[in-house]
Formats: C-alpha cells, structure tokens, sequence
C-alpha cells in the first residue's frame, strides 16, 4: 500500500489540470465548480488512471466527486454496449439519501457522455427499479440491502462490473452492513478497478480494505477524526425546563440550522414543538417512508423548513451545504457521533458553529466526548433571553403564525372518495406534523452537485449557496 499525505503533490487549480476529461470540466463549469478539494487533487490523478484508491477525509470534504468523476471518465474511455442486467459500475452507499444524492451529483456529468445510471434502496415498490434494470444501465448507486434481494431474483448481476465505489464504508460498518457489503464484493470480478472512501478504518473497515483493494494508494487529507477548523464549538450549559425555549430563540434565526436527538420519538416530539412555536421545522429519522423523507428534506434544502430535526441517520446519510448550524439537543453518547454530527455545519468551504445544550446532570458526559474528539468549545451558561443567543446565531428572530406556517406546509386535502369513511377532516402534510406525505415529492438538491450559479455571475465556490445565511458575528471558539 502507498501512503501519500495532501501535502506530498503540488495542488491542482483546476480539474482540467488533474486530467478530468473536457466534457466533464464543461458541467462544472456551468455549475460554477471551478477549483477541485484537497481530496479531490490528492485522489483523481490515480483513480483516473484506474488505479485502486483508499481516500481518507472528514465528512464534507468533497469526496462525491472524487469518485464520481473518475467512475465517468473511465467509462466513457472504454465504450461498451449496454446490456440487460449487467450494470458496468457499482457505487455502495449506506442511507438512501446519500445514495440519492450522489445519483444527484453523478446524472448530469454522466449525460453528455451518454452514460445512464439509477440508484438502487429499500423502502419502495422494486417494480421500477428492475424494469431500469432490464432497459439497462451502465452505473448502478445501491445500498446493500435491496441490491441483494435484487441479486436474489437475478434482476440483476456483478459480473460485469469495471469499477466499484464503497463511500462511507465506516457508516456501513456503523450500520452493520458490511456482511453485506462483503458478499455483494465477492460478486464482482477481482481485475476490476476499485475505491474505498473512508473517515476511518476502524470496525472493520482495514479488513476491507486488505481483502478486495489491490495495492491501493491511501490518500489521507485530515487525520481521521479531525474536527473542521472552520466550525466554532460551544457548549451551553441550561436547565431542562429551557431548553425548548433556547431552541426556539436559536433555531429562528437567519440560516438553517440541523438539531439533533438520541431518539426517534424525540425528533417527531420536537418537530411539532418548535411548528407550534412559529418555526417551520421538519424531522428525519428511520421511522419515516421514503416519500416522507424526501419531501422533508426538500423542504429544509428549498428553505421552506429552516429547521431539520434529526437522529443520528441524518448524520452521515444527508448533505446540505449552507447548515449554519448544528444543535445538539440531546448530546450524543460517543466523541464520533459527535463529530459526524457536527460535520453537517462548516461543509463544502463553508463555516459553521456547533452548540451543544447540556444540564446539569449531562456536565460531565459532554466534557469527556468534547475531550475525546479533540474539541476545546466554548462553555457558557445560558438562559432564555441570553444575548450568548443573538452572538451565536446572529439576526433578527422570524417566529410564523399558524397560517404562515400551513403555507409553507400545504394541507394535502384527498378527494371525498378516498378518504377513509366518517373522515372529513383534511390532512397535514409531514413537513408541519410529521404525518405521511403523498407519493412523488421531488427530492431537494444535491450537495456539490447541485447546477447552480452565483447573482453577480461569477463562477460559484464548490457548495456555495443562494439562500440566506446568518452574520458572521458569533464569537470565534477558543
């Protein structure tokens, strides 16, 4: 294996210049994505040329594209006939949102070179996702789940799979996937080009790595746990019967802020809370239908929601890149749940703060994984009212009204002959209450993928984005 370390090559100014193909350098371009990532400098010149790559890097740190890329150049060097079943590359993923998301950022890079892809997941009808397979597909985005009930009824086979991605494999083997990961590995031809994305390689993660990786060359860009040098951390210290109230205070201003809870119940709870309170919030959590967890993410990425309150799912498996805050409502139990949380902030280029409420009763818990992650935040005491508030979440509060509120969140009303008899009451979409939403809501927008264009037409840092953001007043952490 090979180590190579961001400082040990010059840094690319342009993709161009890492040798991604002209076709591709054109989509970014209008995307407004002109200077690669460290991670991705470190890693495109040898995974473009087909060697196996083991990229190691904190969360946020652009490693979508580090793969998608290569995955579409060597492709479309190697044209092949696309057939029935057989997909040509396989990228693994462990949520159904990162899946997408990725899909989000891989489909219009892989239109002009007349590559098709699909994403694979559970959690809906499997009719659609075999008749794409039997049309035929040149890159397939899985989790490993429903590709191995999939495999099962040979909808479709790995036998002539080129390349294949494993991103966020330590999530996978946080999620306990990686039996599966294993067997849908061993399905794929040993001379095949292979990747490893990884923030680190524990819990199994190494044994991947030495089992399926051929010689491959470990490009590490952070150490790997390293907390984001442009995320502020803050520790609030609050009684129990504040809390709802600070978060009310925090979660209205300007920005959009991610709050996070140890239970699923508490997510759903909170949710209707801070909706009452006059702040548009939606949840996510495993709980959900996929419907419902599309349609709550596209509301917190189109800004109809300025709040998501979340489980730890939400933090590896979704990425919005102008979160300009991250609350941990319940602090988490372990140091790398913390900070796989908090790297839902400071993304993409961008800063970010992190607050942390503890009780009296969660001191010393919250003081032993801020240690143990490497984190020195700023402790404060805070009540409601507190102008330690207005410093970390800077401007001027927005409370909504109950009607404001329904606008954001249209009532779904169905028709007379479909409801449920003796009902007459209209239902709530989940965006305000959580409830089921209808079928077929668009999806929000991917992260470094996503087209998009700055007011003053200039090109558009990787991530950048068009929706308000908070001042940049807050107190800088020690």
């Amino acid at each position: 294996m090979t180590t190579v370390t961001s400082g040990d090559r010059a840094v690319a100014s342009t993709f161009a210049q890492l040798g991604v193909p002209k076709e591709l350098c054109e989509v970014l371009d209008r995307q407004g994505i002109s200077a690669p990532f460290p991670i991705q400098s470190a890693t495109l010149p040898d995974s473009l040329r087909g060697k196996d790559v083991l990229g190691r890097g904190r969360t946020g740190s652009g490693k979508t594209l580090a793969f998608v890329l290569p995955v579409l150049a060597r492709l479309a060097a190697r044209p092949a006939e696309r057939k029935p079943r057989r997909p040509r590359a396989l990228i693994l993923a462990p949520t159904r949102e990162l899946a997408m998301q990725i899909h989000a950022t891989l489909e219009p890079l892989a239109k002009p070179l007349s590559l098709r892809s699909m994403v694979i997941f559970g959690g809906v009808n499997q009719n659609p996702q075999v008749d794409k397979l039997r049309q035929g597909v040149d890159i397939v985005i899985a989790c490993p789940g429903r590709l191995e009930d999939l495999m099962s009824q040979r909808a479709v086979g790995l036998e002539g799979i080129e390349i294949t991605v494993l991103d966020e494999a330590d999530h996978m083997a946080d999620l306990g996937f990686l039996p599966s990961v294993k067997r849908l590995m061993d399905q794929t031809p040993r001379v095949g080009q292979r990747m490893l994305f990884s923030a680190t390689l524990d819990n199994g993660v190494e044994v991947l790595v030495k089992r399926y990786l051929s010689n491959p060359v470990t490009h590490s860009v952070d150490s790997a746990q390293s907390p984001v040098a442009a995320m502020d951390h803050f520790v609030l210290h609050i009684n129990s019967k504040d809390r709802l109230a600070i978060l009310v205070d925090l979660t209205s201003a300007p920005g959009k802020t991610i709050v996070f809870t140890k239970m699923k119940s508490r997510a759903k709870q909170l949710t209707k809370q801070l909706n009452l309170a006059g702040v548009p919030a939606v949840e996510m959590h495993g709980n959900l239908s996929q419907p419902a967890r599309v349609k709550n993410l596209a509301a917190f990425s189109e800004g109809r929601a300025v709040a998501l309150v979340a489980t730890d799912i939400a933090a590896r498996g979704i990425h919005v890149d102008d979160v300009a805050l991250v609350i941990h409502a319940d602090p988490p139990t372990e140091h790398k749940a913390y900070l796989h949380r908090s790297g839902r902030t400071a993304r993409a280029g961008n800063d970010g703060a992190v607050v942390t409420l503890a009780t009296d009763a969660e001191r010393n818990e919250v003081a032993s994984l801020t240690r143990k992650a490497g984190i020195s935040p700023t402790v404060s005491r805070a009540t409601p009212g507190h102008p330690i508030l207005q410093e970390l979440a800077p401007g001027e509060r927005t409370i909504l009204s109950q009607d404001e509120l329904a606008k954001r969140f249209p009532v779904v009303v169905a028709p007379a002959s479909t409801r449920p008899r003796g009902s007459s009451s209209p239902r709530r979409s989940s965006g305000a209450g959580g409830d089921r939403p209808r079928q077929g809501a668009a999806s929000g927008r991917s992260r470094q993928g996503s087209p998009s264009a700055s007011s003053s037409g200039r090109p558009k840092r990787q991530g950048a984005s068009s929706s308000p953001s908070r001042p940049s007043s807050r107190p800088k952490g020690r």
